[in-house]
C-alpha cells in the first residue's frame, strides 16, 4: 500500500535504525508549530488482529466512466508522484528505495466496474523490483475502492512472474476500501482487499486527522494518518501512511513488523499529453502481458483500453 501498493513483506526489523529514520518528521495538531523531530523517539503502534468489510461493494453504485476526486486520494490522469526513502534488507543494511506512481488514462472493467489503472514502479538501489497495475474506482458516495492488483516482480532486471496477482470477483477475491469518503477517527477498521488464494488480506484504520507536518522541506495542513497492517502476516508489514488534501500520499513510515520502509513525497508533477501517451502504452503492454504471465487469474479479465476519464 504505498500510495497504492500493498505492504512490503521482504525486509527485517532493525529498531535502532528505525528510530533514527522515523525521527525525520513530526506531526502535530493543526494550529501548532511544525518542528524538527530529530530528538523524538519513534512511536510504535499495536495493530488490531483483523478487520472486516464495513461497506458493501456494489457495482451499480459506480459511474459509467471513472472519476476519482476523493479529497485525500485524488487520481487525476497524468498525475505523477515520486516517493523516495530507504528500506531495510534482511541483513539490517539500508537500501535506497523509490516508488513512481503515475495515474494513466487507461481503464479496465473488473467485477462489473470500470476501474482506473494506476501504474506503480518500485525501485531498490536504482533497479526495478516491481511493476504493478493497480485498479481503483470511486463510488457515488466518494469511497475509493481497490478492485485488484497485477504486480509483476523482477529479479536482476528480469521478469520473474506475478504470483501476488488478485482480481475482485475471481477465485474468491473481494475488493476493499482504499480511502473512505469521509475518514474520521473512532471509526471501525476496514478491509482494504482480500484474496485467499495468495494469502492477501490488508486492513486500514483512521488513526489521526487534522495534523500539520513537514515532509522533505514542505509543509502540509489537515493531514490524515491511516494505520495499515496485514493480519495474515503479523510479523510482516505494519505501516502508517500520511495523506494531504488534494495531493494524496505524502509519507509512509514503519509502525512495527518486519517490513520497515520510510518514504517521503519528493516529486509531484503533471505529465504532458505526449508523456501520458507513453505511460498509457506501457500500461497496455503490461496488461497484454498479464494474460500470459497470470492466465488463471488475469487471463479471465477483459482487455484494458484508453478511455476518456471524467475529471473536475
Amino acid at each position: 500500500m504505498s500510495g497504492l501498493r500493498t505492504i512490503r513483506r521482504s525486509a527485517v526489523s532493525c529498531p535502532a535504525v528505525l528510530a533514527l529514520l522515523l525521527g525525520t518528521v513530526v506531526a502535530v495538531p493543526t494550529g501548532a508549530e511544525a518542528v524538527s523531530a530529530s530528538a523524538v523517539p519513534a512511536a510504535r503502534t499495536a495493530a488490531p488482529q483483523d478487520c472486516r468489510s464495513v461497506l458493501r461493494f456494489n457495482p451499480a453504485s459506480f459511474p459509467r466512466l471513472p472519476r476519482i476526486d476523493n479529497r485525500f486520494f485524488p487520481l487525476v490522469p497524468g498525475r505523477n508522484i515520486v516517493m523516495s526513502g530507504t528500506v531495510l534488507a534482511d541483513d539490517g543494511t539500508l537500501h535506497a528505495h523509490k516508488i513512481v506512481t503515475t495515474v494513466s488514462s487507461v481503464t479496465k472493467v473488473l467485477d462489473g466496474v470500470r476501474t482506473l489503472v494506476v501504474f506503480d514502479r518500485d525501485y531498490q538501489d536504482g533497479q526495478l523490483q516491481e511493476s504493478e497495475l493497480a485498479f481503483e474506482a470511486q463510488d457515488e458516495r466518494g469511497t475509493v475502492w481497490n478492485v485488484g492488483e497485477y504486480p509483476e516482480e523482477y529479479e536482476d532486471g528480469a521478469l520473474a512472474g506475478a504470483p501476488s496477482t488478485w482480481i475482485s470477483g475471481i477465485d474468491h477475491a473481494r475488493a476493499g476500501v482504499s480511502m473512505r469518503a469521509h475518514p474520521a477517527v473512532h471509526t471501525p477498521a476496514y478491509l482494504q482487499g482480500v484474496a485467499p488464494s495468495v494469502d492477501f488480506r490488508d486492513c486500514g484504520k483512521v488513526s489521526q486527522t487534522g495534523l500539520r507536518m513537514r515532509v522533505a522541506g514542505h509543509s502540509y495542513n489537515d493531514v490524515l494518518v491511516i494505520d495499515e497492517w496485514a493480519p495474515l502476516d503479523p510479523q510482516g508489514g505494519h505501516q502508517l501512511k500520511y495523506y494531504a488534501p488534494r495531493i494524496g500520499s505524502i509519507r509512509v513510515a514503519a509502525a512495527g513488523g518486519a517490513s520497515q520502509e520510510v518514504l517521503n513525497l519528493t516529486s509531484f508533477t503533471k505529465l504532458s499529453k505526449a508523456a501520458l501517451a507513453k505511460v498509457n502504452a506501457q500500461v497496455l503492454k503490461q496488461d497484454r502481458r498479464g494474460y500470459r504471465i497470470s492466465p488463471d487469474v488475469y487471463g479471465h479479465t477483459p482487455r484494458a483500453v484508453v478511455t476518456p476519464v471524467l475529471t473536475k
